[in-house]
């Protein structure tokens, strides 16, 4: 229960210190004969051979992301911090590890988690049908949809997806926002991240970009450093989840930590922190 209480405190940015707390170097004296060391109940771990087990015994939880506000993002200090990135380091504090965040190839998700590259995807990743098939998903956490960017002076010009056709679009490669542009026969031009398909907006190198309505909702308008851009077209509604490796057990318990997240109010508090609508 303290590790919980601990793991929720970070989660919801409080100063509170999570140092690791292993055999300090004490001084050195002689046991009394045949007295044994006294008995320390050990973390609860897995079954052998599960991925939960797996990821305690290397002793850190791998996590595959991209430079995404407000799910995960540097602050000044160059620390990651946002939605995903706070709920992972309270998860992996419940394991007993430590998280690493490791910025990766979108496109390359699902070949990464296979190829023990990454523990799991925590970066806002829609739930689509390719990534269900190919990984272990957490249940649903966060509301989403893909959005059309367009520059605010010409916003006006667009008003139905059809008027869009004629438009130069950026998008994330390996994305949902490409998968809509796909499914709308647009073409255009595959970026790496969200980030660099909205400065080819802003840059005047493309018409439009589709990138995720969280994304939009944080970094463009009034007091950003987009605020010469408009979100215009929702394109669909999805949903946010994590994914872990094919038959995976650490989805199973990342899902029984969102029960308790949200049972206690913490998921809540930081949705509320980072501007977001969490699923149903």
């Amino acid at each position: 229960m303290k590790k919980r209480l601990l793991a929720l405190a970070l989660a919801l940015g409080l100063t509170v210190s999570l140092a690791a707390c292993s055999g300090g170097a004490g001084t050195a004296s002689t046991p009394a004969p045949e007295t044994a060391a006294p008995e320390t109940a050990a973390p609860e771990t897995a079954a052998a051979g599960s991925d939960v087990a797996y990821v305690q015994d290397k002793g850190t939880l791998v996590v595959g992301m991209t430079d995404f506000a407000p799910m995960d993002y540097k602050d000044e200090s160059g620390a990651w911090i946002g939605f995903d990135a706070d709920m992972a380091k309270a998860f992996a504090a419940d394991l007993g590890v430590e998280v690493e965040f490791l910025e990766i190839n979108w496109d390359n998700k699902l070949m990464e988690l296979e190829a023990k590259g990454i523990d799991c995807v925590w970066n806002g990743m829609t739930l689509t049908d390719e990534v269900k098939s190919g990984a272990s998903t957490s249940e649903p956490y966060c509301n989403n949809g893909q959005v059309v960017v367009l520059p605010a002076d010409k916003a006006e010009d667009y008003q139905s997806v059809e008027s869009l056709s004629g438009l130069n679009f950026a998008v994330e490669n390996g994305s949902a926002g490409a998968e809509q542009l796909d499914a709308l026969g647009l073409s255009y031009v595959a970026k790496q991240t969200q980030a660099d398909a909205l400065l080819e907006v802003a840059s005047g190198a493309s018409d439009a970009c589709v990138i995720d309505l969280l994304m939009a909702g944080a970094m463009i308008g009034e007091g950003t450093d987009y605020a010469n851009l408009a979100i215009k077209d929702e394109l669909n509604a999805e949903e946010y989840g994590a994914a872990f490796r094919k038959g995976s057990d650490t989805a199973d318990a990342v899902n029984a930590a969102f029960d308790e997240l949200k049972a206690d109010g913490t998921m809540q508090a930081l949705a509320d922190k980072y501007s977001l609508t969490l699923a149903d």
